[in-house]
């Protein structure tokens, strides 16, 4: 169950928060460990001249960490679906995410661009993105996004890309301020955001969906056409498992 936060502390606690408990957002799935073994390795000695480079081995697609009912998965939720991406692509990806998640800042910072490249650009996938806030600094973030109407993308990508400018430093209400200022939110804009009650139960409602019906424990969590993947994936690795739906 979330606990429920009174309305004036979501706006407070974003300074109040301590930086600690803002980053520890992205779950305790193994997440942490995954993330350590897609870290580059040292450099291996050079091979000898006449010796040629044995050929790098394709990207296996990850194991699927189980199933859910794509049609109950796609049913209305609380909030309007925010997606990019034909309707009728023949692979859907849902992304249960968390804004205040440095895995999610560096999917879609490293693996998001090439995956709208390659795969929503051309009509091949569509991706919904849902919220899935661990404090109130996340669900302050996805508000923000939301009051951006048709920009709710490039706000969502501008608070990943600045994440270490906000989600944890003391002051995040300044820090929020001064990037939505930026996004066109005005300080009176900005507030009524951020103190809209019926919005803020709606992201939560989001999260409550996804935590009771598709068993959501982490961020970023993946459906892919109904197939559960959880934790940041590499474009060979999204693309492993998209190909083999085409």
């Amino acid at each position: 169950m979330i606990r429920s936060i009174p309305r004036r502390t979501v706006l407070s606690s974003l300074v109040a928060l301590s930086a600690a408990f803002a980053l520890a957002a992205c779950g305790d799935s193994g997440e942490e460990k995954a993330a350590e073994a897609a870290k580059p390795a040292e450099p291996a000695a050079p091979a000898p001249a006449e010796t040629a480079a044995p050929a790098k081995p394709a990207v296996a697609a990850p194991p699927s960490q189980g199933t859910v009912d794509m049609a109950k998965l796609l049913e209305p939720g609380a909030l309007p679906e925010k997606s990019l991406g034909k309707e009728d692509a023949p692979v859907t990806i849902v992304e249960y995410a968390s804004m205040t998640c440095g895995h999610c800042a560096h999917f879609h910072e490293t693996t998001f661009p090439a995956l709208k490249e390659k795969y929503i650009d051309t009509g091949k996938a569509r991706l919904i993105l849902r919220e899935f806030p661990f404090d109130p600094r996340a669900e302050a973030g996805f508000m923000l996004a939301r009051c951006s109407n048709d920009n709710y993308f490039a706000m969502v990508d501008v608070l990943f890309k600045q994440q270490e400018a906000w989600a944890g430093v003391e002051n995040a209400k300044e820090a929020l301020l001064q990037i939505s200022k930026l996004a066109g939110f005005s300080q009176e804009s900005f507030e009524a955001c951020l103190t809209d009650q019926k919005l803020l139960e709606d992201v939560r409602a989001v999260r409550a969906r996804g935590e009771a019906d598709f068993k959501v424990d982490s961020t970023p969590t993946f459906f892919i056409n109904g197939n559960t993947y959880k934790g940041a994936m590499s474009i060979e690795e999204m693309s492993a498992i998209i190909d083999g739906m085409l």
